[in-house]
This record gives structure tokens, C-alpha cells and sequence, in this order.
């Protein structure tokens, strides 16, 4: 379960930009996960809970937004979002989907804080 190893790197990075920010808790860390990046959302969301005690993000949750994959239809000229991983052609006229422009995301893209005002020294 690579989930494990995801969700200790995870909790590092933010630990630490929580600290560098002088944050005394946080309260959810906002992840974007694309569909292709081969991670299983429910083992991660287990393993976050897991990787988080006796760190400063204890207590906090993991939100999770799903990035469909997104492709760039040559043949129609647009981009589009394909309904599932397991056909990469485009929905509308069933060209292959060559160009993936996301779906392969794990991205934190912001720690949720509580209001309090970190001590002063």
C-alpha cells in the first residue's frame, strides 16, 4: 500500500509549511488527486489519519478534490473531459486521445488554520 508512503511525504510537506507560517493547528489539508495517479482515494484518506499522530497536523482532516482526466482532442480541436480511465478516446468523436492535460495530479493545494494567532517568543 504506496498510500502509506504518500500520506507520511504529505503530512511532511505541510508540517512544514505550517511551521515555516507559525501555525499552531491545522485544521484540513486540501489535496487535489487526479483520476490517473494511480492512487486509491479511501487508502489514502486511511493512511492520512495514520501518518498524522503525534505530528501538528493531528486532528486535522484530509479534502480530497477529484481532477477528472482532461484530454486535448486533436480532431475536434478542444479540450475535453473523459468520463473514465479505462477509454482514452474522445467522447464526441471517438478520435484517440493522444495529449493528457491533467488527471495525473497529487497536488496539496492549501492547509485550512485555525484563527488563533500563533505565540510570540
Amino acid at each position: 500500500m504506496h498510500e502509506l508512503s504518500i500520506a507520511l511525504s504529505l503530512v511532511e510537506v505541510a508540517e512544514a509549511a505550517a511551521r515555516d507560517a507559525q501555525v499552531t493547528q491545522v485544521e484540513a489539508v486540501h489535496l487535489r488527486l487526479g483520476a490517473m495517479s494511480g492512487v486509491v482515494k479511501e487508502a489514502l484518506l486511511f493512511s492520512y489519519e495514520v501518518a498524522i499522530e503525534g505530528t501538528l497536523l493531528a486532528g486535522s482532516r484530509l479534502e480530497i478534490e477529484d481532477v477528472p482526466v482532461v484530454i486535448y482532442c486533436d480532431q475536434c480541436q478542444v479540450e475535453r473531459v473523459l468520463p473514465g480511465v479505462q477509454s482514452f478516446f474522445c467522447p464526441v468523436c471517438d478520435a484517440p486521445a493522444l495529449t493528457i492535460l491533467q488527471g495525473k495530479e497529487i497536488e496539496l493545494k492549501y492547509l485550512e488554520v485555525a484563527d488563533e494567532p500563533a505565540p510570540t517568543a
